[in-house]
């Protein structure tokens, strides 16, 4: 079957979507999320043959990675967009002109939802369930690092659609070959947006080459600012967290700014960063503070490229910074704008530090780890929108809605 055989089923699919109940929608998914339990022992399976090919020490390797565990929170995640309310239909404003017209801005869905992403098969249910639930279809294109499990994943989707009777064509995963992917980008009749999930190179080149429109979901370049007057304690934890909790996310920390009074508690606040091999690339006053207290062998001089850098990986930057002010002047010169966080307990520094910074999330005193559509209370999400047109930061339900004038008149003619 040709690519554009594949493209026409989807666009034809969509209009059927608009036909089913929000009960059977919701029913589906957790339908769909007691299959994948069922299947965890084939999933599994299928993902190994994934993980096979790829070095343990790949950053990507731990984003594709199933487990039990993992397969019971994508469940989850599918149970939780069960339960919300579906934005279609939902009216933003409503009027009537002088002439009598009435007008009604009501939500719609985006249409055909294209998604490129890597290895990271957890996105194939995220975004089927959340196109789902807003009367999108989704077309998948998936890495061909993940596509065992890609394809498990999709096999039951399928499944479980057609024994509910709903066209399979509601979601489709393309081929995992460069060739696909070229052919989504210029599936102008066919596909209404297109969303890069991945790697800067995987956004860039999508942004770059993509004659459909693209809703940029951007690297996270991720600091957290410990200014003069941090709660040292919640700052150690906090670290810790932002760090280690999960190496692979685009929310995890890269950069830790440190104000020149706090450094001399640099030591507490990293200290168990050791635990977790850490690799720290310190300026020359961190390693200064440093030597001596932190492993000889995680411990490296920072040089140049290690600041503006996403490391997904157990590496951190620190940076010693005069004020606040060095602190904002940093951030803008490397953020990715997707979150950065200040440690404060100077109300009048939190304030500024969330005013001025240009980011989809900013935080005071938590970790950025919590940028993340399901703990948003999204659901899921289809990516982290790191731009400010259509939608910034978590993509839930009501990011994946467009809206239509509705125009209801009585014979009304224009003079």
């Amino acid at each position: 079957m040709s690519l554009n055989s594949v493209f026409e089923g989807a666009r034809s699919a969509a209009r059927s979507l608009s036909l089913i109940t929000s009960e059977k929608v919701s029913g589906l998914l957790n339908e769909l999320a007691d299959e994948l339990v069922a299947n965890q022992e084939f999933i599994i399976r299928e993902n190994e043959k994934d993980l096979n090919r790829m070095s343990v020490d790949d950053p990507k390797y731990d984003r594709l990675k199933l487990s039990a565990s993992r397969l019971q929170d994508i469940a989850s995640d599918l149970r939780s967009v069960s339960g919300l309310d579906s934005p279609v239909g939902g009216v933003l404003s409503e009027k009537e002109l002088p002439n009598g017209l009435q007008l009604r801005k009501v939500r719609v869905p985006l249409g055909v939802v294209g998604v490129i992403y890597e290895a990271r098969p957890n996105v194939t249910v995220d975004v089927f369930s959340l196109c789902f639930k807003t009367g999108n279809v989704a077309v998948l294109k998936g890495g061909s690092d993940a596509s065992f499990s890609n394809e498990a994943l999709i096999s039951i989707i399928h499944r479980v659609l057609e024994a509910n009777a709903i066209d399979k064509n509601v979601v489709v995963l393309l081929p995992p070959d460069r060739s696909a992917t070229e052919a989504l980008l210029n599936a102008v009749d066919y596909v209404d947006v297109i969303i890069p999930r991945g790697s800067q190179h995987l956004i860039t080149y999508v942004r770059d080459n993509a004659k459909v429109p693209v809703i940029e979901t951007g690297a996270g370049i991720v600091h957290t600012f410990v200014d003069a007057s941090a709660d040292l304690d919640k700052s150690r934890a906090i670290i810790l967290n932002a760090k280690t909790r999960r190496v692979s996310v685009c929310n995890s920390l890269d950069c830790l700014l440190v104000h020149k009074q706090t450094i001399k508690n640099l030591v507490f606040l990293v200290e168990e960063l050791r635990n977790s091999d850490v690799v720290i690339y310190a300026d020359q006053e961190a390693f200064k503070e440093l030597k001596g207290h932190y492993p000889d062998h995680l411990l490296l001089p920072a040089k140049d490229e290690h600041f503006g850098i996403e490391f997904l990986d157990y590496k951190l930057a620190i940076k010693t910074v005069e004020n606040l002010s060095e602190a904002l002047d940093h951030i803008a010169r490397y953020s990715s704008k997707h979150s950065e966080a200040i440690l404060s307990e100077d109300d009048v520094n939190i304030d500024a530090f969330l005013t001025q910074v240009d980011a989809a999330a900013v935080y005071s005193n938590a970790s950025t780890g919590f940028t993340d559509g399901a703990q948003f209370g999204l659901g899921a999400e289809i990516g982290i929108s790191t731009q400010k047109l259509h939608a910034r930061g978590p993509m839930g339900l009501e990011e994946l809605t467009s809206y239509k004038w509705i125009v209801r008149g009585n014979g009304q003619v224009r003079a």
